[in-house]
């Protein structure tokens, strides 16, 4: 082959590859895998393993890529309506239908492999957890407690690491989960004011575009109030200590400054307050990790 020709195709299959990743907005797992680590890392109080740590590893990319797959798939003809979201690969034709469902296919086959080699529970937890992934495009079709539905779906991973570790649940796996569900389902909410004229336009349930902005703003507030405390509450529960309390703290003034920055300035933030969260897992992983370590 011509050296021009190969490093054409080569071009061709980085661009491909950069596709699949942006379709399923691979840089977000870092949303829920950092929580998904500290669950793990509380529950075995410290190190699991190798073993256990690449299993958990697989079933939080997994679960995670197919959710996006499936959710760009379900909402395609959508996404090509909002102006927003109207550049995305499957609109914009740059990928296709089947490429989704390929990726879908392939991060449930990742799910269930992890599943099955980590524990009796975790597998056979995996019905619950493909319905869940599977259903949360939906509910914003029929209920604006969809933003609640998707916490609790990705909140799942904290639960996850810590069964992924234990075969079991526990108060402290419930309050991870909680915290996590809270913390997600609130920014969602702020994430949704980007679409509230889209959304009431074409009937979309969220919060936002049921009480107004205003109160949207409100109520996310209230959900991470919830979550910090839900996160707080690991520490009687737990060996938790000074060092992941500080942790938990600035979470707390991470939230409050994204919601002073909403609050003040309006949805034309939103974007920027969402992207503030991307911080917050790895806090919360930080604080856990050298609180074990201390």
């Amino acid at each position: 082959m011509p050296e021009a020709e190969a490093t054409a195709e080569s071009a061709t299959r980085r661009r491909r590859l950069h596709s699949y990743l942006d379709l399923v907005r691979f840089e977000h797992t870092l949303f829920a895998l950092p929580f998904a680590y500290a669950g793990m890392l509380v529950a075995a109080g410290g190190w699991p393993g190798w073993a256990t740590f690449g299993w958990i590893t697989v079933a939080m990319v997994g679960a995670r890529t197919a959710a996006m797959a499936l959710n760009r798939l379900i909402d395609a003809r959508l996404d090509a309506l909002n102006p927003r979201t109207a550049g995305r690969e499957l609109p914009k034709g740059v990928l296709g239908r089947v490429d989704a469902l390929v990726l879908a296919f392939i991060g449930f086959a990742l799910l269930a492999l992890a599943g099955w080699a980590l524990n009796p529970l975790t597998l056979a937890l995996l019905p619950v957890a493909v319905a869940a992934l599977t259903l949360y495009s939906y509910t914003k079709r029929i209920s604006w407690l969809c933003h609640l539905w998707l916490g609790a779906t990705i909140g799942a991973a904290a639960a996850g690491g810590w069964i992924g570790v234990t075969g079991s649940f526990s108060a402290g796996a419930v309050c991870l989960w909680l915290g996590v569900a809270l913390w997600i389902a609130g920014f969602d909410v702020i994430y949704g004011m980007l679409d509230f004229e889209f959304d009431r336009e074409h009937r979309i349930q969220s919060i936002p575009a049921r009480f107004g902005l205003k109160r949207a703003v409100t109520i996310s507030g209230v959900m991470h109030g919830l979550a910090v405390a839900a996160l707080l509450l690991l520490v009687p529960l737990t060996r938790m200590g000074v060092v992941y309390l500080a942790a938990v703290a600035l979470v707390a003034a991470v939230l409050l400054r994204s919601h002073l920055l909403v609050r003040t300035r309006g949805a034309g933030v939103a974007l920027a307050a969402f992207n503030a969260n991307l911080y917050v897992s790895s806090l919360v992983l930080a604080g856990v990790v050298l609180d074990l370590l201390l």
